[in-house]
């Protein structure tokens, strides 16, 4: 008969130290936003003023990144501690940084090689980098040169100068595109840094505005010098231009003895604002937003209170998981996301604000308001064709948010050289509108050019030509309309080059 044994004996211990391979699954459910947000947090945590995010390319090829800070830095006899893997230091009760893996798992889930240079105020240089060789069998850290550290913090970042400051450095990015096709890396960045623009812009809004922080973005030709800098401006997605009566309500959710508090908040209608149309879209962003010390960790769904409704992305909910309520939900390591656990939701149909509203009572108040909103819009809008190559992503985003779409091929603006001094040529099989190339420098006034460049002309363009593609007949009145654009638009982009060639 076996026997059940309550403890199990031991005999001593056996030290097992991690594979070194183990590094190489560090972060995998990082993305480049979530992954940059995470070192944006240490800078923060360091006291940093201003941080810069730097991409690098050399002969078009994307090479590397940077992200670089004016914070405390770190002291030599500190950096080790700093670059070990899982390695804890003491956190405040006001920093971002949780699990002591954060630089290192954000950094090795885009890049192969990750090198930090700092330096604290009366501290020399100092410099640690890891890379994930292939076959890697120790965990040695490289030691950088005190000499190539300090050239490193010493550039010209263009950012407010201290005694200290630390040079973040990613090397063989997985992410970036194996090209030197201009063009192809151009609509990269350009997707890239709107689409970071937008994460770090939602993430740390608060941070942005209540600690006066400032958060750029450009890019370094490594022969020619950095280009225009992208500013990373805050998000908000609380700040509706108007208040609908009543709103917003606190309702208090008893929870383990504690309150937890849900600051509801009712949109009073759709909105134009990035604060309505966040990344991600109005839909998804619906529902709960929770914040840790400022920073936002969880940006939309319900966490089972109510399930995911069009009618209901009026309606936002902040709750703050600094002190008591900490220890009721879980962070993931990204911090991207938190997980309310099983007793949330039905603590949080309990609540009530001091006037009785309860959760019910918002979830209707904000159904209410989506209706009324809709009666507003009784202009009816055409269904068009969606938009394709060449638009910039935030002119594809608001094309798609604010008109309905066919389910149909999508329409290009792309440039091209043409054997003629027309501006335009419609070609109906591809389903692109080519622009001549000649024209191209003139109308960006001598700036360099990418594929999603001049977003105006293209959105004037879509709007204006966009239903030349659509369907199979292609009548005299169209061929008369293309005939009228297209003497007075080549007229226009002949006086628009003849003005910048003397200004040349």
């Amino acid at each position: 008969m076996s026997v059940w044994f309550q403890e199990v004996p031991t005999e001593g211990s056996v030290e097992l130290p991690p594979d070194p391979r183990a590094l190489d699954a560090l972060g995998r459910n990082h993305s480049l936003e979530t992954a940059l947000a995470d070192l944006v947090d240490n800078s923060i945590d360091a006291g940093a003023t201003d941080i810069l995010i730097r991409f690098v390319q050399r002969n078009a090829r994307l090479v590397g990144l940077y992200v670089v800070d004016n914070g405390r830095g770190i002291a030599s006899e500190s950096i080790d501690d700093a670059m070990t893997i899982g390695g804890q230091r003491r956190y405040t009760g006001e920093d971002l940084g949780h699990f002591g893996l954060g630089l290192k798992a954000a950094s090795f889930s885009q890049a192969a090689s990750l090198s930090v240079l700092s330096r604290a105020s009366g501290s020399e240089p100092v410099g640690r980098r890891w890379q994930l060789d292939a076959g890697r069998q120790t965990f040695d850290c490289d030691i950088v040169p005190e000499a190539f550290a300090a050239a490193e913090i010493d550039r010209d970042w263009q950012l407010p100068t201290g005694p200290s400051g630390t040079v973040v450095r990613w090397d063989s990015v997985n992410g970036f595109p194996s090209t030197d096709d201009a063009e192809q890396v151009d609509e990269f960045l350009s997707r890239t840094i709107s689409h970071l623009q937008g994460h770090l812009g939602l993430t740390f809004h608060r941070i942005l505005v209540d600690r006066g922080v400032r958060i750029v973005i450009d890019v370094e030709d490594a022969d020619l010098g950095a280009g225009v800098r992208h500013p990373v401006v805050p998000i908000d997605p609380f700040a509706y231009p108007e208040t609908l009566p009543g709103w917003p309500k606190q309702l208090r959710a008893p929870i383990d003895g504690a309150k937890v508090v849900l600051d509801c908040h009712i949109w009073s209608r759709r909105s134009n604002t990035p604060e309505y149309r966040l990344p991600g879209g109005a839909v998804t962003r619906q529902g709960l937003y929770f914040y840790r010390r400022g920073r936002l960790l969880h940006a939309g769904g319900w966490e089972g209170i109510h399930a995911p409704d069009t009618r209901l992305q009026l309606a936002r909910v902040r709750i703050n998981i600094d002190g008591d309520t900490a220890g009721m939900f879980v962070m993931n390591p990204e911090k991207s996301r938190v997980s309310a656990g099983p007793r949330f939701a039905p603590a949080v149909a309990t609540a009530q604000a001091d006037d009785g509203t309860t959760i019910t009572d918002y979830l209707q108040a904000a159904e209410a308001a989506w209706a009324t909103a809709n009666r507003r819009r009784t202009a009816r809008r055409s269904a068009a064709i969606p938009p394709g190559k060449g638009f910039h992503p935030r002119v594809t985003r608001e094309i798609r948010d604010e008109l309905p779409l066919l389910h149909e091929d999508p329409v290009n603006i792309q440039w091209k050289r043409f054997p003629t001094d027309a501006f335009l040529e419609f070609d109906r099989e591809t389903r692109t509108l080519w622009l001549n190339r000649s024209y191209r420098q003139a109308l960006l006034g001598g700036r360099r050019g990418g594929s999603n460049d001049l977003p105006v002309l293209k959105a004037v363009l879509f709007l204006l030509a966009g239903n030349v593609f659509e369907g199979s007949h292609f009548g005299a009145r169209d061929k008369d309309n293309i005939d009228l654009w297209q003497e007075i638009l080549t007229a226009a982009a002949k006086a628009e080059k003849s003005t910048f060639e003397a200004r040349q």
